[in-house]
């Protein structure tokens, strides 16, 4: 591993690569200067078949700083590596940081996400293009410390791949019922999981998230994950609410035919609360937390909602439906109101592929935040950048609050293009109470269509599980000064 000085001039090599270098007879510090390599982020040094050294290959990373124990630039080296050997026909790879446990194990969750491939429907695999890699070793003076680090980011692994591979499924496979029972299957991990189905939700009145899936032949799910780490399992929890539309063709209010394939990811939201549970589970958390997951389809038959109904919500507001492809908020209106009274939750955090707007107004990268709490907006803004799921907070604007009035009903769920981000935020804040509450419209980042971080594949990314996940290791690290405290 090389990186740059601070002047951003000299090489400054790691102690490993100067014994390379030197096994090498100089041949690391040749191909650097003939490559121009500086040793900037993301730059990789590839000497095929270098004498001196007992492997085919020999990759030199650049990190762009001089502290090789930067757990962070560690993990993107990795899944740098990694990816540059996965599919290159070698069988082993060896990563020697010269790290300390800890970062060696931050090391193993960079190759582990960047490894990642969704190919269940693949029959045939060219030979140039399947994986070949089958060993991954990372050299580290204490390994029984290492693997003591990587067993919470394991559990974080596998969440984030849980997610990855729900988002991936084609919409004929993961329908509402089938995303629940594959949520069902997590008590395994020690969650507790229940599945209430359309009669026990028409009951509780909840017609507005019914009324989205009543043209769809399958049939809508409510599904409850609940995780009791906390040493009182009756104290109240932290709460995520899940969009979870398996498809949306936008029912009546139809989409354009161009991009509907992507549809299959109105999801994931749900998923990431689902893949954020199962962390959360695998590594114990100390906290009791919930997930609350709406699942429904959006389909356009002679059954479906039309444009111009009202439907009455579980809170007991009423809404008009201008636009059938509104469909998310009121999902969201239900499960957000069910979770409240049900749970009594410390805090909500709602995760939703809700609103164009949001991607206009801030890109492919980052998720728009909104929030009637400072404390708990600051939380997850911290937490998404600790592990690059960016957020940024916009405005829920009082005087945009008329705009989603209805002539009617109580209010309507769409206002128009103006704000729309804001507008649909505001929608969903109808039925929160005094609840701490936070919106994260993830509409962009849960799908790549290129890489531009070596840990995240092209499509789906599990954006929201690493944020959710240190999110909560806030929250854990305050209870417990609060109990020493005490």
């Amino acid at each position: 591993m090389l990186a740059r000085s601070a002047e951003g001039k000299a090489l400054d090599y790691a102690p490993q690569a100067r014994v390379l270098d030197g096994a090498t007879a100089g041949a690391v510090g040749r191909a650097a200067e003939a490559g121009r390599f500086v040793g900037s982020t993301g730059q990789i040094l590839d000497i095929l078949a270098p004498q001196g050294v007992d492997a085919a290959r020999l990759l030199v990373i650049g990190v762009g700083c001089t502290d090789f124990n930067d757990a962070e630039a560690v993990e993107i080296a990795s899944a740098r590596a990694c990816r540059a050997i996965v599919t290159s026909g070698l069988s082993e790879l060896v990563l020697d940081f010269g790290c300390t446990p800890e970062t060696a194990a931050r090391a193993a969750l960079g190759a582990r996400l960047s490894a990642y491939r969704f190919d269940n429907y693949k029959t045939r695999q060219k030979l140039d293009t399947a994986p070949s890699l089958l060993n991954l070793r990372i050299l580290v003076d204490e390994p029984d410390a290492a693997r003591q680090s990587y067993e919470a980011l394991a559990a974080l692994a596998d969440g984030v791949v849980f997610s990855r591979d729900l988002v991936s499924e084609p919409s004929n496979i993961l329908y509402p019922n089938a995303f629940a029972q594959r949520v069902k299957a997590l008590e395994s991990s020690g969650l507790e999981v229940e599945i209430l189905g359309e009669a026990e939700m028409k009951t509780l009145g909840m017609d507005a998230l019914l009324g989205v899936g009543q043209g769809s032949t399958r049939e809508s799910r409510l599904a409850v994950i609940q995780w009791k780490g906390a040493a009182d399992p009756e104290a109240a929890p932290v709460c995520f609410v899940g969009k979870g539309v398996c498809f949306d063709t936008g029912g009546i209010s139809i989409k354009p035919s161009a991009g509907m394939d992507e549809m299959k990811t109105d999801m994931a939201g749900a998923a990431a609360a689902a893949g954020a549970m199962l962390a959360l589970a695998g590594r114990k958390a100390k906290i009791n937390v919930v997930a609350v997951l709406g699942l429904v389809e959006n389909m356009p038959d002679g059954q479906a909602q039309r444009p111009g109904d009202v439907v009455k919500s579980m809170s007991g507001q009423t809404i008009e439906v201008i636009d059938t492809d509104a469909e998310g908020r009121l999902v969201l209106a239900d499960a957000l109101w069910y979770a409240k009274e049900r749970f009594q939750p410390r805090v909500m955090i709602d995760l939703a592929t809700l609103t164009g707007g949001v991607i206009v107004a801030l890109g492919m990268d980052v998720a728009g935040l909104f929030s009637n709490d400072d404390d708990l907006a600051d939380r997850l803004a911290r937490a998404g950048e600790a592990e690059r799921e960016p957020v940024w907070r916009l405005p829920l604007t009082k005087s945009y609050e008329k705009l989603i009035d209805s002539q009617i009903a109580d209010l309507k769920n769409l206002a128009g293009r103006p704000a729309s981000a804001i507008t649909a935020a505001l929608f969903l804040q109808r039925f929160v109470g005094d609840t701490p509450w936070a919106h994260i419209d993830l509409a962009a980042p849960v799908w790549r269509k290129e890489f531009t971080d070596p840990t995240v594949p092209e499509g789906a990314t599990g954006y929201g599980v690493r944020l959710l996940n240190t999110f909560i290791s806030g929250y854990e690290a305050g209870d417990a000064q609060g109990l020493q405290n005490s």
